[in-house]
């Protein structure tokens, strides 16, 4: 018995998707929808612990993308333009739901908080450490290190002040930095 896999050359029908999406073929919003998914799902886990938030989250700007296909200009990647419509409605739901506090304490940036930290820790542990930081240091965080944002960037999207971004980014590594060194204490400590 023979099986057949449905493969998509994905440059070259990616164009065709999209000019039928935008024609209202639900055939091709479906297809886009599932190529593009997985990824940008994790893009709104990035921002928003609760799974069930971050699927609400990423449908949500899945409906803005298909809404706005014709302002896609096919300069850059498709998937970057879903990013950034995604990245953008993880901050815009943490906004409604309260959940982004930005901390206004002063932070000497003569310090060097680069991570100078090594550590045996497994990918799961850090997403852990990650989802626990406060919202407001997660979101810079995320932006700063993962999505790779300027901190001008940054605090035009979330409308605060650039100082305020490195403020955040600052913490937040100094936070994760300390948890990480719990862990190497807790984790050396049995095999001592």
């Amino acid at each position: 018995m023979k099986s057949f896999l449905k493969v998509i050359q994905l440059h070259k029908n990616e164009s065709l998707l999209i000019k039928k999406a935008i024609k209202n073929n639900r055939e091709a919003q479906h297809v886009l929808f599932e190529i593009h998914a997985p990824k940008m799902l994790s893009v709104c886990r990035y921002y928003i612990k609760d799974l069930q938030q971050a699927e609400e989250a990423m449908l949500n700007g899945f409906f803005k993308v298909l809404s706005n296909l014709k302002s896609f200009k096919g300069k850059g990647s498709f998937e970057g333009w879903i990013r950034r419509i995604m990245i953008r409605e993880a901050l815009s739901f943490l906004r409604q739901k309260k959940q982004v506090v930005f901390s206004v304490e002063d932070f000497d940036p003569k310090n060097d908080y680069a991570n100078n930290i090594s550590a045996n820790i497994e990918v799961a542990e850090i997403q852990q450490l990650i989802d626990a930081l406060p919202e407001g240091y997660r979101a810079v965080f995320i932006m700063y290190a993962i999505e790779g944002y300027k901190h001008y960037e940054i605090a035009e999207m979330l409308n605060i002040t650039e100082g305020t971004s490195k403020s955040q980014l600052f913490k937040a590594r100094k936070w994760l930095q300390e948890k990480i060194k719990e862990l190497n204490k807790t984790t050396s400590y049995g095999t001592n």
